[in-house]
């Protein structure tokens, strides 16, 4: 592939940048859509975890798979694929009569939103081949993390307030199509020139422990915990991960490199974003049925409510980048999880009639703790392997933020059916409260590891290890 000129570079960029924003939004404006959802669909607080997380388990298990496929069939290829596939998925989204057809076709949106991003990626890595001109695409990358997350609660409750849920997913149908027609037109296609082999045995084995393990935290409350079905699911996930790490050990080019963990600041970071994405997805999934069910609130309002949130990240992210650029991650994995604990201590003090001066406050402080979090998280992993890894671990870590998000809903929604008394609007306030505490421990972890993960020792894991 030839050098582009400036202007083709900053389409790619812009096309690619596309991608990320509708996959971002998706899963902002979902979350605010769920008691709309529940309203028309009847669906169950089961169900609407499932709408979330259906979603994000697929993701989380597809986004290795489908970067090692980008590399040797073509990475323009592949995100035309992921295009296709995500705009059909919105598509029958917005027509599922069924809040069962609808978490299966949530399922084939995140088919496509796994050869999106991380697909979309390796395209700007190759497209911008000077390390300056290249951070700085990456910079703006990041940024339109950010700018998703601050439109999305706004143009989500429009629409839900407006239209209806249905076209939540329906406005990413012209979208796809557009960028599919532009990356067509002007990015080049490229390939890996020693692309890594296929591990289909590894593949499944990921998917079958992601997937007995959120399964037995979603469906346990109602099966019961040792109903034969859940102890079978727990039993099946343990056994995965032992199969897979054992089978990954002895293959030549792995799909999961278990050694990896050796480094201290690679593990810290994953357990980081598990930890971080977990608290996150909770947040977003128990706020809105909050400000919604209980307070009554239009989605509209309840999106221009959580702007505070949204605005920190955005303001805090690059602040993050910066330190870490310059200080390294520990300073803004110590304020990222010191933050997130403080909100989960305020949000755990919500009543019927919080004011909406003390929900703000602790929508500041959520924000602040997850901006500052993203930087440090694929800073940590990436400098915690030797350089030829990179990739994989960047991978790893986009990978674990899924994970967390997959963990968080299942959680907090296990959570509040087990505790909940009597229908959800009166019911809310008391069973939430333990989801709160348990962020309350994801920001301290996320303190404890930042701390212990990237000192003198963590850096000796990370230089002693030795990879081919």
């Amino acid at each position: 592939m030839g050098e582009l000129s400036r202007r083709r570079r900053v389409l790619v960029l812009g096309i690619c940048c596309c991608s990320l924003f509708i996959v971002g939004l998706d899963s902002t404006i979902v979350n605010l859509a769920l008691p709309a959802i529940r309203a028309e669909l009847g669906a169950s607080v089961t169900e609407l975890q499932w709408t979330i997380d259906a979603y994000t388990l697929v993701l989380a298990s597809l986004l290795m798979v489908s970067g090692s496929t980008a590399d040797r069939i073509g990475r323009r290829r592949t995100f035309q694929a992921g295009l296709v596939l995500f705009g059909i998925g919105s598509l029958l989204c917005g027509v599922a009569s069924t809040v069962e057809l609808l978490i299966v076709f949530r399922m084939l949106q995140a088919v496509g939103g796994s050869m999106l991003n991380p697909v979309a990626m390796s395209i700007i890595t190759n497209t911008f081949t000077d390390p300056r001109e290249r951070a700085q695409a990456i910079g703006v990358w990041g940024g339109v993390v950010g700018l998703s997350m601050a439109v999305g609660p706004v143009v989500g409750g429009a629409l839900v307030d407006g239209v209806g849920w249905r076209f939540i997913f329906w406005m990413n149908v012209p979208v796809t199509l557009l960028a599919v027609v532009l990356a067509a037109l002007f990015v080049p296609e490229s390939r890996s020139l020693v692309p890594r082999r296929m591990d289909p045995v590894g593949q499944v084995l990921v998917v079958v422990l992601l997937g007995g393990l959120i399964y037995g935290i979603i469906e346990g409350r109602e099966a019961g915990w040792t109903s034969p079905l859940i102890l079978a699911c727990f039993g099946v996930t343990v056994a995965a991960l032992v199969a897979l790490v054992l089978y990954e050990q002895r293959r030549e080019q792995p799909l999961l490199e278990p050694r990896f963990f050796r480094s201290a600041p690679f593990s810290g970071a994953t357990l980081i974003a598990v930890a971080g994405f977990a608290a996150l997805s909770g947040f977003l999934f128990l706020n809105s049925l909050y400000l919604q069910s209980v307070r009554g609130y239009s989605a509209l309002h309840a999106g221009l409510l959580t702007l505070p949130m949204a605005a920190m990240t955005v303001v805090f992210a690059p602040i993050s980048g910066w330190l870490v650029g310059h200080r390294g991650p520990r300073l803004p994995l110590a304020v990222a999880g010191t933050m997130l604990a403080a909100s989960g201590l305020i949000l755990s003090r919500l009543t019927d009639s919080t004011t909406v001066v003390v929900l703000a406050i602790g929508y500041l402080v959520f924000g602040i703790g997850f901006g500052m979090l993203n930087a440090p998280i694929t800073n940590a992993a990436v400098s915690g392997m030797p350089r030829a890894q990179a990739g994989v671990a960047a991978a790893v870590a986009s990978t674990s933020r899924q994970v967390g998000a997959s963990l968080g809903v299942a959680i907090a929604g296990t959570v509040l059916s087990a505790r909940l008394v009597g229908p959800l609007e009166s019911g809310f306030v008391s069973a939430a409260r333990l989801f709160w505490y348990l962020v309350v421990g994801c920001g301290l972890l996320v303190l404890a590891l930042g701390l212990i993960t990237t000192g003198a020792w963590a850096r000796r894991t990370a230089a002693a290890l030795k990879l081919p």
